[in-house]
């Protein structure tokens, strides 16, 4: 907390984010004739975007954010972490002291602890394989699985609306996976249901489990074959097998399927955007599609009066072979990331999360208020943002203005905070959203009710920059802005996907009554 602060107080906020930026971008040193095709599989000939994906997510996430920040709160600090010597010099490269002795050593011990994992796991599947009774004789149902959903992804029984969760919304796709009886999803304790004739229903694991002994003795021989590669090629430096035994081992895994058993679509959610599990190249090469959407829209840095600025963490670093997207604008992003090759679908809005929850009543028309929750500073300060903007000071001024514009127009402010306050919000947002809700004007939306419902019950609908809301308005042919009640954001920002952004309380207010106006004539 104090590194951040002083980094914010300097002028150099962005300081970790240009570090991620540069991880990001920079290719490893790995000849493509280093890659083992026993344990790389399809990945063998892009080895090392692979190898530079799964180092960002399991290396270069917040736990290395959290040890920049202390290298710089203390006086003559130095980063201690676990780094391959490659990313301890882009470290160098940025200002930062490294501990390079004692960081090499809890590299070396990591990758040791990760090969020891990959060993696990190969024994691990290996006796679930011996402990199926899966027969290859009987061949599962045409099925697309939803990776990393939750409860609140899965279709819900709601009186008052259609459930607007992205099983749902796959199912009503036109284009969706063709002649599937079955959506598989790996969401715990959730019970089987049926939405449009197709079943919806959960599995214990992504893959399907080795079927038949002849299958299981041909895995675990190429098991002791890997581990054994990755384990000599570590006393080489070559790092790389022993840090991907684990994926190799699911994407293994695939290789030892009958065609049949897998899915037809694998859909993974930006929400994990960087890495593309290594099995999906397999899963790929076998017939199944493996699809990237995005849920959600507000992926990009604020454009600073200078211009914009590079592409958040980990954007350039994708290579999803199919990307659905809201709009023509995302679909730029999509190219400014990975490049003009990409395959890209245009599809409106994805539906994403749904609740059953009852919406509440009021007798008024209402406009919906859409913000971002601050996080409390002990968290805020180690996601090594690199804008300054969803802190609380903002929050509750976009808050405020939007409460004195809606009581003085004598219309319900009907507002959906983006998540449930925790213990992760920001105290002092949660005292003010506290205060807030007892305001008579003021009504508080479940924030597990989908968006979509909020904003069929409303005339218009403001938005704090940039989320996707305001975006799912228009869809909907509902008035939507942005606000920006700091007056810092530039207009033309390609971030706003061509939403208006209105700035200060007498914008705000002329735009509210000219669309009050509007709907009552």
């Amino acid at each position: 907390m104090r590194a951040h602060l002083a980094l914010t107080r300097s002028g150099d906020v962005d300081r970790i984010a240009k570090v991620k930026q540069a991880l990001t971008d920079h290719r490893l040193n790995l000849a493509s004739h280093s890659f083992s095709p026993t344990i790389m599989g399809q990945g063998t000939e892009i080895g090392e975007i692979v190898i530079r994906q799964y180092l960002l997510i399991r290396a270069g996430g917040l736990e290395l954010n959290h040890a920049l920040l202390l290298a710089l709160g203390e006086k003559d600090g130095r980063v201690v972490f676990y780094l391959p010597k490659e990313w301890r010099d882009v470290l160098e490269q940025h200002g930062f002291k490294v501990a390079h002795f004692r960081s090499s050593v809890l590299w070396k011990l990591y990758i040791f602890a990760v090969w020891l994992y990959g060993v696990l796991q190969i024994i691990k599947i290996a006796f679930a394989g011996m402990r199926s009774r899966q027969n290859t004789n009987h061949k599962p149902k045409r099925h697309v699985f939803f990776a990393d959903l939750g409860p609140g992804n899965l279709p819900q029984e709601e009186n008052d609306s259609q459930s607007h969760d992205v099983v749902s919304w796959y199912l009503q796709w036109s284009d969706r996976a063709v002649g599937i009886k079955e959506v598989r999803h790996a969401v715990s304790k959730a019970r089987p249901v049926f939405v449009g004739g197709v079943e919806v229903l959960p599995t214990k694991k992504v893959l399907p489990e080795l079927a038949g002994g002849r299958a299981v003795v041909k895995y675990l021989l190429w098991g002791l074959r890997a581990s054994i590669i990755a384990a000599f090629d570590c006393f080489r430096g070559r790092w790389w097998h022993a840090l991907l035994l684990n994926e190799a081992a699911l994407a293994a895994q695939v290789r030892a399927q009958p065609t049949d058993f897998l899915a037809q679509e694998y859909l993974f959610h930006n929400s994990s955007w960087i890495y593309r599990p290594l099995w999906t190249y397999e899963a790929k090469k076998r017939g199944s599609a493996i699809t990237f959407y995005f849920y959600s829209t507000n992926c990009e840095n604020f454009k600073r009066p200078g211009g914009y600025p590079q592409l958040g963490y980990g954007w350039k670093a994708m290579n999803w072979p199919h990307y659905l997207v809201w709009d023509d604008c995302q679909a730029d992003f999509v190219r400014r990331a990975v490049g003009i090759e990409a395959n890209i679908s245009i599809v409106g809005p994805i539906w994403f999360q749904s609740s059953a929850a009852v919406l509440p009543r009021f007798v008024s028309t209402a406009v919906a208020i859409f913000d971002v929750s601050p996080m409390r500073q002990s968290r805020y300060s180690i996601l090594g943002v690199d804008y300054e903007y969803y802190i609380p000071e903002i929050c509750e001024r976009f808050l405020s203005h939007i409460s004195d514009a809606t009581s003085h127009l004598d219309v319900i402010m009907l507002w959906k905070r983006k998540r449930t306050l925790g213990a992760m919000a920001h105290p002092r947002y949660r005292y003010f959203s506290e205060r807030l809700s007892e305001q008579e004007h003021v009504v508080l939306v479940d924030p597990d009710i989908s968006a979509f419902r909020v904003i069929e019950s409303s005339y218009a609908v403001i938005s704090m920059p940039f989320t996707s809301t305001a975006l799912i308005a228009r869809a909907l042919g509902k008035p939507s802005i942005y606000y920006d009640s700091t007056g810092r954001l530039q207009r033309d920002d390609r971030a706003a996907h061509g939403i208006e952004i209105i700035s200060g309380p007498e914008e705000l207010n002329g735009w509210l009554s000219k669309v009050l106006a509007e709907y009552w004539a």
